[in-house]
């Protein structure tokens, strides 16, 4: 760290009477609390919507714009690291994300909980990178990213499990208002341990937060958050038949527009238009919204077949976050093992992981039945969980290819903003829409086949007959619909096979926190100069234009 010594690790930001053994430890729990902590709980949408009065849309829409607002916080990470002192960043951020679970326990005003919850995420990355910086050169001392970027994922996607599996017991024991309570008292520990076991220490040399392009990551912002609502609410406004959706897609194209014309003549945009041209960006974008597509089912159809067909109750199905927790765990301790430790190639480690994704809906292809057994669901949902988590992981780890560090924060950003918020939505509104249109279908073809002739009343009530006729047309429709999956799959397979990389994760060490400070600071001058230099030019001007008037 700029400041310290490198080696041996240490933490100069903690005070003296805390055990050095324990310190690193600290900043883990702290990091799990704050990933644990969120405006809204997805998985407790039923029991909010009951008592809130909101839609299922609504719910959604505050949780993922807690995602939007994780990735927007990426591109300015290490201004903000330079700006603030830790003690100062991690207090404000306790605070803010406090005031976040308290607002979205209270209030039904839709704007607002999507707004809290937007701040709120954008917060709760702030303090879980100060956190993870700091404890960095403990987990690699050779500033590896691969082998951090298991370790990242290993918390964070735990994180959400845990999250999910916490918030449904929460929710069956008492209320769901008890999540909040028990996140807030965790935050309130973690705000006194770090008033009292802190200092006021800066890591890195201060910067002051010029040259940042708010304006554009408000548009940007702006931009994701019109996707999610046109996703989000499609179905629901019956997608471009409604005119929210139309007036959504409206907006989405205005700022998408404006943010791209801007970042052509801006000193500093946003986001960069030579960030967006570099080969390995789009291509990473790519793969992550076609593995979402992928992983679509895991979202609609899973929650359908167990607890519509299956009859299965919040509790049963949420205790497969275990079977993803346990996935999750796999994985990176597989791609860490394999990728960060042995090099395995990027080539051989997609493959790999879209081998799990081909395994994932190929197993429901084949064994989705009415009667389908509790203990069949844990493989595809463990593999699946390892499948994702190593391209996840694969994925991040090859955007180090990109200069450090304005344009390798933005591109992280960006990519996280379609991993993280976007292509999940995306992908789920994609299925979601196939599914609603080809069970309607098989529905109509099922039901032609009944008639005065073929119906007998004794044998079966006629609403009973519709009733089993809706469930072989979903069956039928989810059964259809994995084996096109089973094509894209298949077909992402021998893509991948067939382009020979030997691309390994050799050059992927993180420049220390000096070093990037010290590219920081020239790029700052050289944006001030700039100013300077076109303040001067305009300054001439006004002159020589009044002197010849």
């Amino acid at each position: 760290m700029s400041g310290h010594p490198i080696q041996p690790f240490s933490v100069p930001q903690m005070k003296d009477f805390v055990p050095k053994s324990v310190r690193p430890w600290i900043f883990v729990m702290m990091v799990i609390v704050v990933q644990l902590s969120g405006g809204v709980y997805m998985s407790a949408a039923g029991d909010m919507v009951g008592s809130t009065a909101l839609l299922q849309e609504d719910i959604m829409m505050a949780g993922y714009a807690s995602l939007v607002g994780m990735a927007l916080f990426f591109p300015i990470m290490f201004r903000l690291r330079s700006a603030v002192r830790p003690k100062t960043a991690l207090t404000s951020c306790f605070a803010v994300i406090i005031a976040a679970n308290l607002i979205a326990m209270h209030t039904t005003n839709i704007p607002l909980l999507v707004g809290v919850c937007l701040v709120a995420g954008f917060f709760r990355m702030w303090a879980t990178l100060e956190c993870n910086s700091t404890i960095q050169l403990w987990i690699t001392p050779t500033r590896d990213l691969s082998v951090f970027f298991c370790y990242v994922y290993l918390l964070v996607n735990s994180c959400i499990q845990l999250s999910g599996i916490a918030s449904i017991h929460f929710a069956s024991w008492a209320s769901w208002h008890y999540m909040h309570w028990g996140i807030i008292a965790l935050l309130l520990l973690m705000w006194i341990v770090v008033m009292f076991c802190m200092k006021g220490c800066a890591v890195m040399p201060r910067l002051p937060l010029l040259g940042i392009d708010w304006i554009g990551m408000i548009i940007w912002g702006f931009w994701a958050m019109c996707i999610l609502f046109i996703c989000l609410y499609g179905e629901h406004y019956d997608w471009w038949e409604g005119e929210p959706i139309r007036t959504a897609t409206l907006f989405a194209v205005i700022s998408l527009l404006m943010n791209l014309l801007r970042a052509s003549f801006i000193r500093h945009p946003y986001v960069s238009l030579k960030t967006l041209s570099f080969k390995v960006l789009p291509i990473v974008i790519g793969i992550t919204i076609v593995a979402d597509i992928l992983l679509a089912p895991s979202h609609i159809f899973e929650h359908i077949l167990m607890e519509g067909i299956l009859g299965y109750d919040a509790e049963n199905m949420i205790s497969l976050n275990w079977v993803a927790l346990t996935g999750t765990i796999f994985g990176a301790g597989f791609t860490w093992l394999t990728f960060a430790r042995r090099k395995w190639t990027y080539q051989r480690m997609m493959v790999i992981a879209f081998t799990c994704l081909l395994f994932y809906v190929g197993y429901f292809y084949f064994m989705i039945d009415y009667n389908i057994p509790y203990e069949s669901l844990v493989p595809p949902i463990f593999v699946r969980s390892v499948g994702y988590t190593m391209l996840s992981i694969v994925l991040l780890t090859s955007l180090t290819r990109l200069p450090f560090p304005t344009h390798f924060t933005q591109g992280v950003g960006t990519l996280n903003m379609f991993s993280a918020a976007l292509a999940g939505v995306i992908g789920t509104a994609i299925i979601g829409r196939i599914l609603n249109v080809v069970t309607a279908r098989n529905f109509m073809l099922l039901s032609s086949e009944i008639d005065a002739t073929s119906y007998n009343p004794d044998t079966m009530p006629l609403g009973e007959l519709y009733g089993a006729v809706q469930v072989q047309s979903l069956l039928e429709a989810m059964k259809e619909i994995y084996g096109w999956l089973i094509v894209v799959a298949i077909a992402c397979l021998i893509i991948l096979s067939l382009r020979k990389s030997d691309i390994q994760p050799t050059k992927v060490i993180q420049p220390t926190f000096r070093r990037i400070s010290l590219l920081m600071r020239r790029e700052l001058l050289l944006r001030l100069r700039q100013r300077r230099r076109h303040r001067a030019a305009m300054t001439q001007e006004a002159d020589s234009a009044q002197w010849h008037t």
